[in-house]
Order: C-alpha cells, then structure tokens, then sequence
C-alpha cells in the first residue's frame, strides 16, 4: 500500500481491534461452502495485520466468531 507516505505518525493509533463476521454469509452468498469464507476473512487479517506492522500500528487484536 503506498499510504504510508500520507499517514500522520502523531495522530497513528497505538492499538487496532477487529471484529470479524460475516465471512461464511460472504461464502453462502457466493455459492462457496462457509469455510472459503473463513479462509478469506483469514488472508484478509493477514493483510492487516502486515500492513498495521509497517506502518507501525503497536497491538492488533482480532476477534471471530464462528461455531466451526
């Protein structure tokens, strides 16, 4: 992501929370079984997670919520 020469370090936030939900409706919807949904949601955290490093985010944490 090229942001990271826009991004205002004194305004940075130390700590970044995520709520994942939606990703096996996000499946359903496509026709795809509701695990793909959970592997993409987790690639996307992935994405997050890395980009929030770069940038110098400090703590990232993830919830999901999921019977499977």
């Amino acid at each position: 992501m090229n942001d990271k020469q826009q991004i205002d370090k004194e305004r940075l936030p130390r700590h970044v929370a995520i709520i994942m939900d939606g990703n096996g409706r996000w499946a359903k919807k496509r026709g795809l079984k509701r695990s793909a949904g959970h592997k993409a949601g987790a690639k996307t955290l992935e994405k997050i997670v890395d980009y929030c490093i770069s940038i110098g985010v400090k703590a990232v944490t993830a919830h999901a919520f999921s019977t499977e």
